[in-house]
């Protein structure tokens, strides 16, 4: 995404969120449909589990339209609701382990999931490679370098200090680093 498409963007959703602090209906509707598929592809990233991120969407759609009102700064759309949805697939995931904690063994011995439509479009191999990497590191990637968050607005979406994404961009890149090279020896 080149950067006068992403200003652009950032400032229709500017515009859309003060639409939809003014009582806008269909200001919702838009952001819905400019934002959900990325929130379901976060929430995938985060879980794994493409029913479990698209429950935890809906869920955060709900949080997101009642509180949209009290966002001060229009501008931190995307930082708000990334974030969101991270408490909404946390506490999804929470739930899983509380009801079937017998299974959270056996998913550690699974594959990867699957790429997502999204993903399979272009850079199908570092997707792939992407899709390796724990959910923590996996979620930095995707917002930072494909969603084009910032350090700081990563770190709202994730819930976890500005450092932290560092060292988890820093780590994932160098394993994707020496993934994608034995590839290319392979």
């Amino acid at each position: 995404m080149n950067g006068a498409t992403h200003l652009d963007e950032r400032t229709t959703d500017a515009w859309l969120v003060v639409a939809a602090q003014a009582g806008d209906r269909r200001a919702i509707d838009r952001l819905v449909a400019r934002w959900h598929r990325r929130l379901v592809a976060h929430g995938w990233r985060l879980t794994g589990d493409r029913a479990m991120a698209e429950e935890a969407v809906q869920a955060a759609w709900i949080d997101i339209v009642r509180g949209i009102a009290a966002l001060r700064d229009e501008r931190a759309f995307p930082a708000w609701a990334y974030r969101i949805v991270t408490r909404k697939t946390a506490a999804a995931i929470g739930n899983r382990v509380a009801i079937r904690t017998a299974e959270s063994a056996l998913e550690h011995d699974q594959p990867p999931a699957p790429p997502s439509p999204e993903e399979v479009a272009d850079g199908a191999t570092l997707h792939r490679a992407v899709a390796t990497l724990p959910p923590g590191h996996r979620a930095a990637v995707a917002l930072h370098y494909f969603e084009g968050l910032s350090i700081a607005e990563t770190a709202v979406a994730l819930g976890i200090p500005a450092g932290t994404v560092k060292t988890r961009l820093l780590h994932a890149r160098a394993r994707l680093k020496t993934m994608l090279e034995g590839e290319t020896h392979a």
